[in-house]
């Protein structure tokens, strides 16, 4: 997930109704450790919600397996809403919609199929037989035929119910109250053409548990002051991250020990934030308390809070009175809106101009009693198109829908407040030489056409007689909204979609929805190298348990294709990077429209932008990261790139701070991953070398720094700890056991002993280092079992041995095993990165000597031939391999040695495995942003019409923002100014593979420049300056271009490649330097 670099953050927070803090925790801030977690979590499939569970935590997920939804209507929203809901795990699911399936749902409503349109299947049903299939876990059925929706709502059987699709506010109303009556939640969502709306009303007492979802704050404390009120400095290596208003609780504070007694996990006290390094604890009067000396950490604590709804009566009365909201601001306009088709009460077709200026004309009326000023061009244009339907307006509005009804469910993150309203109005089709002043900027603009002038002719054209049978109805609804010429514009296009993994799959529903590719030379080119694992089925929903194993973009594309069999995927499962560009080569890009990314990694989002740059091809990238995600537009000539602004590259962790001065869980399974690596992996991969390899002492003895390392490894695997039995490899865990957790840390401090000074005279443990204790190995512990039984099975697998668990067993060898006492040894422990850094250059200086030892000792590789041990590569997401048991049991000995909070196996797998947290909610969403863009691109629509989106479902946080155009040069060339960017560059054609005296020459002809230096990649291909130049240049200037780049830059061109880049140092004819962008010279045809 990568935040979008916005111009313009017209953020606005959607807080919550009036909340009373109850001083009470939720318990989430407590520490539960890898034994006693178990017991909590057994009742949840980890290995199905694995990424979900990153999100809500197991105690909001056995919430939601608690709960039963009633969703009514199942039309493109309902369906999207009901997808997500079912992937999320709720208990049961019911479906109520008995109107027949239409053509004009099928634009949307990814779950019916025409044959459900001829022979006038409900909804409901037709769309079963599908939903079912997305989770075994929750009980999805389709209520009985004639039941009402009030007969549902009187069961009492559903805790919330969404209605979708009433299209009459008095409906919405009406139900709304029988829900309050019955006391279940309420969601409403209607879909309209180009905008839409989502209410909510959970009641007088909703409770949250956990407002954002964040992560507790946690931070080290320098200073608390005896004063009224205290006041904490934490350490000045990371800002403590509070808000005035949250509970903190406080642990380990020596000197004033009062704040450990009274004021623990469950009793919080509250703070106001005074500096990004402070903070006053507003009600702690700590003159009498001890005084402060050293240590302790605060904790934040999770607060709950009650949420008071109201009505949508209420807000329909007095709307202005409460929040309604817009994420471009139209807030009062659309809500009028809305009330004015309420009002109609009929369709308005999308080429009655008649129509749809009553619906202003009504809208006006209702605005002008509720004092609100109304656009007219805006309203013409998003009733006239209101009928309509948009694949990816039901894909945004499924999952901010779906999040509110998971918030019911759940209890956890922040309801919406309450209503909110959407619109794409910059989609919106417009006759030529025509625009909407939606901001009333450009009144006198001819451009700017009043409804009223608005074509008959080209209403008629692009919206009359829209069909409703036949191949062609299947895309109705999206007529209805965008025109005839758009569509056939879609359906022709021909788009790259990079990753078919979660954003993936929604996408490719999409564009099976929207007809992407399903016509003339349309096609779509996909490709994902990963296949299907368990946990990708609670978020990528084309995939099914069946195809677990099976590649993602060939089960991705053959779900979509029957989705909408018109549609044209070619599925491939490679690469995009340098080492793919002779298959996606300069023919394959230049014959793109545009480039859709669905990655989880920067590094190959970088490269795909780049592309795009070069190709001059529009591309929109989205990410998520749990309730958060983002859309960036990158249009050719207007926007900048993706590349053009980044995140800062993630910190790495000191290796003196690993080594021998952790202070956080992070460090604690960092060291274990590295311990995992080197034991398990590393090590079967140097002894491999050394059996298989002829060469390799001489090539290790080019690597002095390493080589003792590699060639202790090889002979403690091979010679003085080969394993031949299970027992071997037990008793080896209990040694590793010893060293790592016991004689390591009493030799720390031998070296620095807990009283220690530094020179200058302050305590040497303070701060961020704390003194450990060693750890004695105890049979009867949990955690000192599970890391014995793990490495003797991993160290048994590298050997090619059978393991077992008994643990019994296992622990009794452990502890019979004889260990050596400790015996401190004389050396030097680094305290600081530097000098952990010259202790790894440094060497022995009987270097020498001792390698030949070692070698004199190891076998000949002869005398094992046919051996090989067999590598642990990591992987996170099998249980049965023991990759996680030991990193687990590792991290939290380790933690133990420095009184570090203990992780579960759950929470360790997510910090080891470094995984992106993930939702359907939100991945629907971002997917419906990115469908509205590229509706934009396919209308060539100007700047101001785009947006970069960044969303929080969980607070609910919504910001759009305009791209920020790409940053410009001008040079003067020939005289005249030429202003330019990173999407520019000087195309020089000169008739084929011309040589490099006659690529110059031309150069001069068209540009008005001299070339003094020319390269290609890193290659100096030609420079004009230095001694003896002329002589060793003539032979090049001499020579085709394509012949010197490849003697000079050593490599070979590619037969498809058609293009050569080229960087240009020139000047002016009056020798002054003109800075120019890079040059693509066309040596093929």
């Amino acid at each position: 997930f990568q935040s979008v670099n916005r111009k313009k953050e017209e953020a606005l927070l959607m807080s919550s109704a009036p909340m009373d803090v109850v001083a009470t925790t939720n318990g989430n801030s407590k520490n539960n450790n890898s034994s006693s977690s178990k017991k909590d979590e057994n009742d949840v499939d980890e290995s199905l919600y694995s990424r979900q569970l990153y999100v809500f935590g197991h105690e909001a997920q056995r919430r939601m397996g608690q709960s039963s939804v009633l969703i009514v209507g199942l039309r493109g929203l309902g369906v999207e809403v009901a997808k997500n809901v079912i992937l999320a795990g709720v208990r049961s699911v019911g479906l109520l919609d008995d109107e027949p399936a239409t053509a004009h749902d099928l634009s949307a409503q990814f779950y019916l199929t025409p044959e459900d349109v001829a022979q006038k299947r409900p909804r409901a049903t037709a769309s079963f037989a599908q939903l079912q299939t997305l989770n075994k876990y929750v009980d999805t059925h389709v209520l009985p035929s004639g039941t009402s929706v009030d007969q549902a709502i009187a069961s009492g059987k559903y805790n919330v119910v969404v209605l979708t699709e009433a299209r009459s506010i008095d409906e919405q109303v009406r139900v709304n109250a029988l829900c309050r009556a019955q006391g279940a939640k309420f969601v409403a969502g209607d879909a309209r053409g180009l905008f839409s709306s989502v209410f909510v009303d959970f009641g007088n007492k909703h409770v949250v548990t956990d407002s954002d979802g964040e992560r507790p704050k946690r931070g080290l404390i320098t200073h608390v002051s005896n004063e009224n009120p205290a006041v904490v400095t934490v350490h000045d290596d990371k800002r403590h991250g509070l808000e005035t208003g949250d509970y903190v609780s406080f642990e380990e504070v020596e000197g004033m020990a009062e704040l450990n007694s009274l004021f623990d996990a469950s009793r919080p006290t509250k703070i106001k934030v005074l500096s990004p390094f402070s903070f006053a604890l507003v009600d702690v009067d700590a003159t009498k308390f001890g005084v402060y000396t050293g240590q302790g950490y605060f904790q934040q604590v999770k607060m709950t809070t009650t949420v008071k709804h109201v009505p949508l009566a209420d807000v329909v009365a007095n709307p202005t009175a409460h929040v309604v909201w817009d994420i471009e601001g139209h807030t009062m306009p659309l809500h009028v809106l809305s009330r004015a088709l309420s009002q109609y009460g009929k369709r308005v077709a999308p080429d009655d101009k008649a129509a749809a200026l009553e619906v202003v004309a009504l809208a006006k009326q209702i605005a002008a009693k509720l004092d609100v000023d109304v656009n007219e061009n805006m309203l013409f244009h998003l009733a006239r198109a209101s009928s309509g339907y948009l694949s990816p307006v039901a894909s945004f509005l499924g999952g901010v829908v779906g999040q509110e009804v998971l918030k019911a469910c759940s209890s956890k993150f922040t309801p919406l407040n309450q209503l909110i309203y959407f619109d794409a109005l910059h989609a919106a089709p417009l006759p030529p030489d025509v625009v909407i002043d939606d901001e009333k900027k450009d009144a006198a603009d001819p451009k700017n056409v009043p409804a009223s002038a608005v074509s008959d002719a080209w209403l008629k054209q692009e919206f009359g007689d829209i069909a409703t049978s036949g191949d062609s109805a299947r895309y109705a609804a999206q007529v209805t909204v965008l025109g005839r010429s758009v569509q056939a514009k879609i359906e022709s296009l021909r788009y790259f979609l990079v990753g078919a993994g979660a954003i993936g799959c929604e996408m490719l529903k999409c564009w099976a929805m929207m007809g992407v590719a399903t016509s003339g030379n349309g096609q779509v080119h996909l490709t994902d190298m990963d296949t299907i694992e368990k946990s990708n089925l609670n978020r990528q929903f084309l995939f099914r348990p069946s195809d677990v194993g099976k590649l993602k973009s060939k089960a991705a594309a053959a779900a979509a294709t029957h989705m909408n069999p018109a549609i044209r995927i070619n599925a491939q499962a490679n690469r995009v990077g340098a080492e793919t560009e002779d298959v996606y080569n300069d023919a394959f890009w230049e014959a793109l429209d545009g480039v859709c990314t669905a990655l989880d990694n920067v590094d190959a989002r970088l490269y795909v932008d780049q592309r795009c740059v070069y190709f001059q091809k529009p591309l929109v990238d989205s990410g998520t990261l749990g309730t958060k995600g983002n859309t960036q537009v990158v249009i050719p000539f207007l926007t900048e790139s993706y590349g053009s602004s980044r995140d800062p590259p993630e910190q790495s962790i000191p290796i003196c701070t690993l080594k021998n001065f952790p202070s956080k869980i992070e460090h604690t399974i960092q060291y274990a991953r590295d311990m995992f690596e080197g034991d398990f992996n590393q090590a079967a991969v140097e002894v491999n070398n050394f059996l298989s390899r002829p060469a390799y002492l001489d090539e290790l003895a080019k690597q002095p720094n390493s080589q003792l390392d590699a060639l202790n490894t090889v002979k403690r695997c091979l010679v003085d700890e080969r394993p031949l039995t299970f027992e071997d490899c037990v008793r080896w865990a209990r040694r590793k056991f010893d060293k790592e957790f016991d004689h390591n840390i009493r030799q720390l401090l031998h070296v620095f002993p807990r009283d220690s000074l530094t020179s200058a005279g302050a305590k040497f443990w303070s701060g961020t280092k704390r003194a450990p204790d060693a750890l004695t190995f105890d049979a009867s512990d949990p955690v000192h079992v599970d890391f014995v039984v793990a490495a003797a099975n991993l160290r048994a697998a590298n050997f090619g041995l059978s393991g077992h668990t008994n643990r019994d067993a296992i622990a009794k060898v452990a502890a019979d095993t004889p260990v050596e006492a400790f015996q401190p040894k004389s050396i030097k422990i680094a305290t600081t990165e530097s000098e952990a850094k010259e202790q790894e250059e440094a060497m022995d200086d009987d270097h020498d000597a001792i390698v030949r030892s070692i070698v004199d000792k190891l076998p000949e590789p002869k005398s094992l031939a046919g051996f090989r041990l067999t590598p642990a590569e990591f992987e996170k997401d099998d249980d049965t391999n023991f990759h996680m048991d030991f990193v687990t049991a590792c991290a939290n000995l380790r933690a133990r040695n420095y009184r570090i909070k203990e992780v579960s196996k759950h929470q360790c797998k997510f910090i080891a495995g470094k995984i992106i947290p993930a939702i359907a909610t939100t991945t629907a969403l971002v997917v419906g942003l990115v469908g509205i863009e590229m509706l934009k691109i396919v209308q060539g629509k100007p700047l101001e019409a785009y947006r970069n989106t960044y969303v929080n479902l969980a607070l609910p946080l919504f910001a759009a923002s305009e791209p920020s155009e790409p940053a410009k040069q001008t040079s003067k060339i020939k005289g005249k100014d030429w202003e330019w960017s990173l999407w520019d560059r000087i195309d020089i054609d000169a008739g084929g593979d011309v040589t490099l005296k006659e690529f110059i020459d031309h150069f001069k002809q068209q540009t008005g420049l001299n070339v003094s230096m020319l390269s290609h990649g890193s290659a100096m291909l030609y420079y004009s300056f230095g001694l003896g130049v002329q002589k060793k240049m003539a032979e090049r200037l001499a020579k085709p271009m394509s012949q010197v780049v490849e003697s000079v830059g050593k490599i070979q061109l590619r037969e498809a490649d058609r293009y050569l880049v080229l960087e240009a140092c020139v000047e002016d004819e009056d020798g002054e330097d003109v800075e120019i962008p890079s040059v693509r010279f066309k040596y093929r045809p």
